[in-house]
């Protein structure tokens, strides 16, 4: 294999449209843009989403809801998902990623701990944040929840 004899996979690359170069390239005279009009002329044209003076579908359609860009984004997990673990499993959020736990795996803060459903299975729970029943559960049962920064 040589440098010059490299070039890019088949369809990878289109040649370019050569516009107004005769009318033997096809392109040739009004350069594919028609007669006249406000799409032949230079800088012709309106704005991506302009639809004519006619109220945008992005001013039609109604708006909900609030995204706070400051929110602490965990992934959650229950003492439900926890219980069916074996006596003496270290669970971080590590642990909970890898074996899919959690119904969404987020990458974000870190772990919260909530204390849906019962655990009588003594582990030893890692995370950001814990609900007060579930860190009351855990300990009941046996195990420890250790609060992680």
């Amino acid at each position: 294999m040589r440098v010059d004899t490299l070039s890019p996979a088949e369809g990878a690359t289109t040649r370019v449209k050569r516009l107004g170069r005769g009318i033997g390239s096809g392109h040739g005279k009004t350069s594919c843009k028609g007669h006249k009009g406000q799409w032949a002329r230079s800088g012709g044209g309106v704005r991506p989403g302009f639809e004519g003076g006619q109220m945008p579908l992005a001013r039609r359609i109604p708006k909900r809801g609030f995204h706070n860009k400051w929110a602490t984004d965990y992934t959650i997990v229950n003492l439900s998902q926890l219980e069916k673990l074996p006596k003496g499993t270290v669970v971080d959020f590590e642990y909970v990623s890898k074996n899919s736990l959690a119904k969404e795996v987020k990458n974000s803060a870190g772990l919260k701990v909530l204390g849906k459903g019962e655990l009588k299975v003594a582990l030893t729970v890692k995370a950001r944040k814990f609900s007060e029943s579930a860190k009351a559960a855990i300990e009941k049962a046996g195990g420890k929840a250790e609060v992680v920064e």
